[in-house]
């Protein structure tokens, strides 16, 4: 039984899910990179570059993953796969922010040893994680472990993937975690991993989320890290213990501090 102020803060956060979770929310943001593919590997992979690069402004988010996927010919799977040494001249122009080309050749390369030796990104990022695990905590450290087993790997793309064990609130990873397992009936997550369930998520809590949470008391601690998600989940999951981060959506949704406030 909740509290009357847990309920009315759930009844606020309801309302404001049906008004952004719907299909028009895949216009402005990354996941419609992702949207661009049918194939398994194909949305996994874009979604993956597309969740990773999702820092900044969403215009720029959004072109240069298109410019990325257009380096790949459109067919993400099907380059990290079978791409030869002269194919990956073109990528060494690629830079977002502080992910430059370093970063996406090594990424190019994990990820073709994640395809080949790791049965691809759900059983690698779901490794650890059993159907007694309540979060995805595990999976996550024993990811990053996985991505950088590669000999001689650049000491600075580690900091593009995040993990728990180092008190990150992995804002991004969590995020494509969302789009990959969440059911897709409003036709914006997927639902494509079975290996990991709903109710294991944890929400991708940035300075937004992060904000919209301590102004509704869901949250107390000032840092956005690992510890505060999990201080958030605890309540989220008090709201709907099935599905947990469908609250992402209200918390990051458009214009919702000022109904807050």
């Amino acid at each position: 039984m909740l509290t009357k102020k847990l309920q009315l803060t759930k009844d606020f956060l309801d309302a404001q899910i049906a008004v952004v979770y719907k299909k028009d929310f895949i216009k402005d943001d990354p996941i419609q990179i992702p949207h661009l593919y049918t194939k398994k590997e194909d949305i996994e992979i874009a979604g993956f570059f597309a969740a990773v690069l999702a820092w900044g402004q969403r215009t720029t988010i959004i072109n240069n993953c298109k410019k990325l996927m257009n380096y790949f010919d459109h067919a993400p799977y099907d380059f990290i796969l079978n791409h030869q040494d002269s194919d990956l001249v073109k990528l060494e122009q690629f830079v977002h922010r502080t992910f430059n080309s370093t970063d996406l050749l090594y990424f190019v390369s994990a990820l073709q040893y994640i395809y080949t030796q790791h049965g691809g990104l759900e059983q690698a990022m779901s490794m650890g994680i059993t159907t007694k695990s309540k979060t995805v905590e595990t999976g996550l450290n024993n990811f990053k472990k996985i991505f950088f087993s590669l000999e001689d790997f650049p000491y600075r793309t580690m900091k593009h993937i995040a993990a728990p064990i180092q008190n990150s609130a992995c804002k991004r990873l969590n995020m494509y975690l969302r789009w990959m397992v969440r059911e897709n009936s409003k036709g914006v997550d997927f639902g494509l991993w079975s290996c990991i369930k709903p109710s294991q998520l944890m929400c991708p809590l940035d300075l937004h989320s992060g904000t919209t949470a301590r102004q509704l008391g869901l949250l107390t601690r000032p840092q956005d890290d690992w510890k505060a998600l999990e201080e958030l989940m605890k309540v989220l999951r008090m709201l709907n213990d099935t599905d947990p981060v469908i609250y992402d959506f209200a918390l990051y949704g458009t214009g919702i501090l000022n109904k807050v406030k």
